[in-house]
């Protein structure tokens, strides 16, 4: 796993709030262009992340504690991806700790699940900074709003 720590101005339970909600994932996470068939809430709520390169991953929520922490697993055509997030109170807003993986459990994709996991801390990265900036009433440059479907 690989772990990675952004600043965020609004206090936990808010960031929590934001990030947490999949119907917010467009706007701040720049591989989509949308999501689909979000279906429960908590553990074990479930959607279909509608990439830019036509991927199209099953996602489910594997870890709900708001405020706290919250985790998500995704797979597609034998690649799975983890995503945790850890929130905790700095002065006024929060630090997020996001650690993450991208693997396989079939060996020929194996190499590929590397190279992607190798790929991803700049896009994780960029993704978070730009979800603090929009929680902070910011616009990143150069992205549209997201739209989501349900």
């Amino acid at each position: 796993m690989t772990e990675l720590v952004v600043d965020f101005a609004p206090p936990p339970d808010v960031v929590f709030a934001y990030l947490a909600d999949p119907r917010n994932r467009p706007a701040w996470q720049s591989s989509l262009r949308r999501v689909d068939e979000v279906s429960g809430e908590g553990v074990g709520a479930t959607w279909l992340d509608v990439t830019t390169t036509g991927a199209r991953p099953r996602m489910v929520v594997t870890e709900h504690e708001p405020g706290r922490s919250w985790a998500e697993t995704g797979s597609w055509h034998g690649l799975e991806a983890a995503l945790r997030l850890v929130f905790e109170p700095s002065g006024s807003g929060t630090l997020v700790r996001a650690t993450f993986a991208v693997t396989s459990r079939r060996t020929p994709l194996r190499p590929l699940a590397m190279v992607l996991h190798r790929l991803a801390p700049p896009a994780v990265r960029s993704d978070l900074r730009r979800a603090s900036l929009l929680l902070a009433g910011g616009r990143p440059p150069g992205r549209s709003p997201g739209r989501s479907t349900g």
